[in-house]
């Protein structure tokens, strides 16, 4: 595991809010990060050995404040897999942010609809993952301090999060899906094969993140909500071309549904 403690000594230098809540905000849904009351503003490069986002939709920063009355830390930009970062890299924002005292881990993302019952637009909550990255966050040596060496995957989404997810998006009036979403480790979008080959798995909703981030919360024993914006459907449902212009532009439509929700979770928890 990659040592955290020179840049935990740098953020605490920062604040001295000790977040609660962390939140992982994906390819076109960082506006959340806006609507914290913000006690500091840290990019990623003042991090010593710290990754950088490469990625149009991450603004490649953490903000540290209060939201909807709690403390929490949210990653505006994460890390991916297939930006040639080793695994150790990708995961270390979950690193950090645990050593920083947060507990809960909301993340998010942008995902292909494998389910052909779901739409563009469309959130779904991460009821279950597949890991499809041909790697694991956790292979290595194990610190027991930190975590068992074999961590119970069986309830990584956390049932009582869930259930509180789905009464908020009701308060709101809010329609939202659940699946299992699988991860890849992109670049390229999937074939048509791949995503019939997922929806016979028993996958809804493909991406290119987030299961290794909850693996490693799952291990450093914090409680995990997921949520997807379903921004297109997979390759071979509809008779189109993806892209990544076509992810943020879904996006940006529904980020509105998205700050919402996760603003009435956070408020609740």
């Amino acid at each position: 595991m990659k040592t955290t403690a020179k840049t935990i000594e740098y953020m605490r230098s920062k604040t001295d809010v000790v977040p609660e809540i962390a939140i992982i905000l994906g390819s076109g849904l960082g506006d959340l990060g806006d609507k914290i009351e913000a006690d500091a503003i840290i990019p990623y490069e003042e991090l010593d050995g710290f990754p950088r986002s490469t990625v149009s939709g991450h603004a490649g920063r953490f903000v540290i404040g209060s939201l909807e009355g709690k403390s929490v830390i949210a990653m505006q930009g994460r890390f991916h897999f297939y930006e040639g970062y080793p695994m150790s890299d990708v995961v270390l924002p979950v690193q950090v942010m645990a050593d920083l005292g947060a507990k809960t881990l909301i993340v998010s993302n942008a995902a292909g609809g494998v389910n052909t019952d779901f739409s563009p637009g469309d959130l779904m909550l991460i009821d279950d993952h597949i890991n499809h990255m041909h790697s694991h966050p956790l292979i290595g040596p194990n610190d027991d301090a930190i975590g068992p060496r074999f961590p119970d995957m069986s309830s990584a989404y956390d049932r009582a999060y869930k259930q509180l997810a789905k009464q908020e998006a009701e308060k709101l009036g809010l329609q939202m899906k659940e699946g299992v979403y699988a991860g890849t480790t992109g670049p390229t979008y999937e074939t048509p094969a791949e995503v019939r080959m997922f929806r016979t798995l028993g996958a809804d909703a493909v991406g290119m993140s987030t299961v290794p981030e909850v693996i490693v919360a799952v291990h450093r024993n914090m409680r995990v909500l997921g949520i997807s914006c379903i921004s297109n459907a997979a390759a071979g449902i509809l008779d189109q071309p993806l892209s990544h212009e076509e992810v943020i532009e879904t996006t940006n439509e529904v980020k509105g549904n998205f700050l919402t929700l996760v603003r009435a979770i956070v408020r609740s928890l």
